[in-house]
């Protein structure tokens, strides 16, 4: 029940946090916003407040709703697509309500991008992606290529920005050999290099390029900052590298995952984490707190992501419609019907909605082993 209500928690301040990234946009460039809302369902408080002397007329209500699960930022004409107010979101120029649109996407962004340097506060080190030896057998294949030293900054075409992504890319590669590019002192060597196959205790057969990673470097707040810009930066490409298998058909529906899913990852994670802690003899509540802001961290980077897609009822969705209506204005000098973009936004939204039912669903059968 307690990891429960940490995930609905945790989906309801992100969800609101990206809220908040339009409000704040919204209030910066002069939008009229008629309601700021956290959490969903019945108002328990309400209050309507005048900002300052230059927005007396801006009369924005700010409630705190039952559920928390979210929240909203209702800005004049919006929803209706048209204001006689100038200050209405449709009414701003079109730099203005681009950067509203991608301001929730950065508030989410960010939010993973600070809880990953507050989880990296109190490291000592962080491993690099540096060769330091190889593994037996390997004497006529990684070694003719590679050397102890070889810093490896791309692999299958795909940069390398920790130690984790050699190993991720490497479990990707369909083919016999691999493409490496390392930094050699000042030169830059690309090898398509052969991988070696290694049967492991299950019986399958794993590839393996045979080398050991284990070059490190002190964590100073430089070297924070940089990895954790760079695991925000390959959690966003995490995201994309799944929404191409999904489009290939490399995954279904069956590995997709909804909220209900996810409220039993964070289960799982949280127990993990706890007993991970409690092994090496620290604090089982800390061992999962940390694994689910982990987890926290990559949802709401996901969350940015995903927003992002043109898809209509998505922030990207809007972004598109605007800049389809930008090209239709300048060549036919006349927007797209309201009426058409009401039809394409309801249709995507009840086209995301289908989507939903059917992962949930889908989770809802995983729980019960179907």
């Amino acid at each position: 029940m307690l990891y429960i209500l940490i995930a609905v928690l945790m989906f309801g301040i992100l969800i609101a946090l990206h809220e908040f990234g339009h409000f704040a946009a919204a209030k910066l460039c002069g939008v009229k916003v008629n309601e700021f809302s956290i959490g969903m369902g019945p108002a328990i408080w309400q209050s309507r407040k005048v900002n300052d002397e230059l927005w007396e007329e801006d009369r924005t209500l700010y409630s705190l709703r039952l559920l928390p699960i979210g929240g909203f930022c209702a800005m004049e004409g919006e929803e209706e697509g048209e204001s006689p107010d100038p200050r209405a979101f449709p009414n701003r120029p079109w730099w203005q309500r681009l950067i509203i649109l991608l301001a929730g996407v950065l508030m989410n962004f960010l939010t993973g991008f600070l809880i990953i340097l507050c989880l990296f506060a109190s490291a000592e080190g962080f491993y690099t992606p540096e060769i330091t030896g190889f593994s037996e057998g390997t004497a006529l294949t990684a070694q003719q290529y590679l050397q102890v030293g070889d810093r490896i900054t791309q692999v299958d075409g795909h940069a390398i920005y920790l130690q984790s992504d050699v190993r991720f890319f490497l479990s990707r590669v369909s083919g016999d050999a691999v493409s490496i590019t390392v930094r050699r002192g000042e030169d830059v060597i690309r090898n398509e290099v052969p991988l070696t196959k290694s049967v492991q205790e299950d019986g399958t057969t794993q590839k393996m390029l045979g080398i050991y990673l284990a070059g490190a470097e002190r964590a100073t707040l430089g070297v924070k900052l940089r990895n954790a810009w760079f695991q925000a930066v390959d959690y966003v490409r995490l995201v994309w590298i799944s929404l191409g298998d999904l489009i290939s058909g490399q995954v279904g529906l069956r590995d997709m995952s909804g909220v209900v899913g996810i409220v039993d990852m964070v289960g799982d994670l949280g127990a993990e984490g706890a007993a991970a802690a409690e092994a090496a003899g620290t604090s089982p509540l800390l061992g999962a707190l940390e694994n689910i802001l982990w987890f926290g961290a990559f949802i709401a980077i996901n969350l940015a992501v995903m927003n992002l897609l043109p898809i209509p009822a998505l922030d990207g969705g809007q972004i598109f419609l605007m800049a389809v209506n930008g090209i239709l204005l300048a060549v036919r000098g006349r927007k797209l019907d309201q009426k058409y973009q009401g039809w394409v936004t309801a249709a995507g939204f009840a086209a995301l909605m289908l989507l939903m039912l059917a992962v949930t669903v889908s989770d809802v059968l995983k729980l019960f082993g179907r």
